[in-house]
């Protein structure tokens, strides 16, 4: 970048551009939790018919475009913002440089050069002209010492000083032209293709944009005090109250799972950055997919007979490799299937009372999400769900359904109160019921997050006296809430209720640090915790304590009993379940716990009342 370009540079002029950018980004947020809000809710409650569906689907292209143009107009602010920094950043540096040298007697010329006036040295005989300079950027040992030995050979003493002032031109212009040369193709790259469509490859492509800008950003990002490395949520919430409009969305724009992840932030936030996770995530499942479907080997071939090595006539069987492929087909539409579960919630919520927020979410490996159902920052009732053994991203649905009839049930029970039902899958939970589910670790490396989420929620809940909290615990995830519980003397619950469960790591309700009278516990007759898998034959007719009598296999491994009397909280009642004759896997009495009888029992406690 020449010298007459920077001096009439103006960073204001893209930073002004910056603001415009997320003025729009900002608008279309507003537009698209206007039509999610709002106008999608208000048409699925009190419209039906083949109309309304396809309206529906409308709508949510709509809305996909708008948090499209939401997030990109949040990057491209970001990247103009930082590049006005970064050519602010070299102007004044020249400024500076033209300011020293005109005080020095110097003249900066209009091609960067530093005219210097005549001089004198001490003892010379008279004095010596005048002259012009141009400097050289990015000087050395080596070659600063050769000009410092220049200067000094020099009989005019201010050869010297302009040479230094040059140089110093020389370094702006240079840090502008590399910073011109740094933004150029980032920002190029910041288009989206001409179309109305928002595919999976536009969302892969706004995390490549974002990785570009947050890359290039350095300095404009290093003016933003960053998260607290402690993590503690009154911490994190004083951050985040600390920053300036654009400070939020400059760091929403570039580390979405970042501030997502940040307990005691307020959840519409938290929502907000983790949507753009989800969505970059899920395009990016989406581009594997479909690059795969295009990989599809020969599928069938014919059948070889062992017997006799001949081919048998018209008869096919799946290749290997069709297998093979098959099997990776699998695997990777998985891992997108628990995404598509909570962007349902999205597109089907009817009101405010049971609009989704995404708290927490990452894709990768088993996968994390937690999902409330209602706003906790204004409820009165929060329950946090922990699952347990088998429970995994692509797998959530069921959970979050779990989510949805408690809340429901909970606001049924008490009309005065709102309530929101939270799906916690913030940890890696165990996959095999007598293998991992019997050790501790995933429960050890779960409570420590379990308790800042809880922490968290009590941070940006600011209702007068305060919300009510419950955890509840089922099957594996009951050993997570304990953990958490008994390692905090001051958790913020309430309520703890534990159902199914193999034992939450104390021996007594009290070790849990709350009124032993507010710790709940119920297992259903026929629960696996309570048997062992039944085999075949005529012991099926048994009920479940003649079972258990004839067998005395307890599955209680992670302490005592909490339906113990040794144990000192309240047992509620649940039906016994069925007895699984054909699938142990289906475990229905395992899974029971939100059936209309025990629903309404967790419901009354959710309240603050009882089972």
């Amino acid at each position: 970048m020449d010298y007459d370009t920077l001096k009439a540079f103006k960073p204001s002029e893209f930073e002004e551009a910056a603001d415009g950018y997320r003025t729009m980004g900002n608008s279309a947020q507003a537009a698209r939790e206007h039509l999610e809000n709002a106008v999608a809710t208000g048409m699925r409650k009190s419209l039906k018919g083949e109309a309304v569906d396809a309206a529906q689907k409308q709508l949510q292209a709509l809305a996909k475009n708008l948090h499209y143009t939401q997030t990109e107009c949040g990057v491209i602010s970001t990247a103009l913002n930082g590049f006005a920094y970064d050519m602010a950043v070299a102007k004044r540096k020249l400024e500076a440089a033209i300011a020293d040298a005109q005080a020095d007697g110097c003249k900066v010329n209009d091609d960067g050069s530093v005219t210097f006036p005549a001089g004198q040295k001490p003892g010379a005989e008279k004095a010596t002209e005048g002259g012009s300079v141009t400097g050289s950027a990015g000087g050395n040992e080596t070659s600063d010492a050769l000009e410092r030995q220049a200067a000094n050979i020099h009989p005019n003493p201010n050869y010297g000083k302009a040479m230094g002032y040059a140089n110093r031109i020389a370094d702006a212009l240079k840090e502008a032209s590399d910073a011109d040369a740094k933004w150029e193709p980032k920002i190029r790259a910041l288009k989206a293709d001409d179309d109305l469509t928002v595919s999976g490859s536009d969302w892969k492509d706004v995390t490549s944009d974002t990785d570009g800008v947050r890359g290039a950003a350095d300095g404009y990002l290093g003016t933003i005090k960053p998260p607290p490395k402690n993590d503690w949520p009154q911490d994190n919430a004083n951050w985040w109250n600390g920053l300036t409009d654009e400070q939020r969305e400059a760091y929403v724009s570039m580390h979405p799972a970042s501030i997502g992840a940040l307990d005691g932030l307020p959840s519409a936030v938290r929502d907000d950055a983790n949507r753009i996770v989800l969505a970059e995530q899920r395009g990016a499942k989406q581009v594997e997919y479909d690059a795969w479907l295009k990989k599809e080997p020969e599928h069938y071939r014919p059948y070889i007979s062992p017997v006799t090595g001949r081919e048998v006539k018209g008869a096919m069987v799946p290749t290997e490799e069709w297998k093979k492929w098959e099997e990776k087909r699998k695997e990777i539409e998985g891992g997108y299937q628990g995404m598509d579960a909570i962007q349902r919630r999205f597109d089907t919520y009817t009101s405010e009372s049971n609009r989704p927020y995404l708290l927490g979410f990452d894709g990768k490996d088993m996968g994390r999400a937690i999902v409330s159902i209602g706003n906790p920052d204004t409820a009165d009732n929060v329950v946090t769900y922990v699952p347990g053994t088998f429970a995994e991203l692509k797998s959530i649905d069921g959970d979050l359904g779990r989510a949805e009839r408690l809340q429901a049930q909970a606001e049924a029970t008490d009309l005065s109160k709102s309530t929101a039902s939270i799906v916690w899958l913030g940890y890696d939970a165990p996959q095999g019921i007598t293998t991992d589910a019997t050790e501790t670790k995933w429960a050890d490396n779960a409570r420590e997050p379990l308790g800042n989420f809880i922490q968290g929620i009590e941070e940006s809940n600011h209702r007068e006296g305060g919300v009510n909290q419950t955890l509840l615990g089922h099957s594996y995830g009951s050993l997570v809430v304990g953990e958490a519980m008994s390692m905090h003397v001051d958790l913020p619950v309430d309520n703890a209720i534990m159902v199914g469960s193999p034992g939450v790591g104390v021996d007594h309700a009290k070790d849990l640090n709350i009124p032993p009278d507010r710790v709940f516990a119920a297992t259903a007759g026929w629960d696996l915790i309570n048997i062992a898998p039944p085999p075949a034959g005529p012991l099926a007719p048994l009920n479940p304590k003649a079972y258990m009598e004839l067998f005395d296999d307890h599955s209680i491994v992670h302490g005592t009993d909490p339906t113990s009397d040794d144990f000192g909280g309240q047992v509620f009642e649940v039906p016994d379940g069925k007895l699984p004759l054909e699938d142990w896997e289906m475990m229905p009495a395992h899974s029971q716990y939100w059936d209309d009888a025990p629903l309404r029992s967790l419901a009354g406690i959710v309240t603050g009342g009882k089972p």
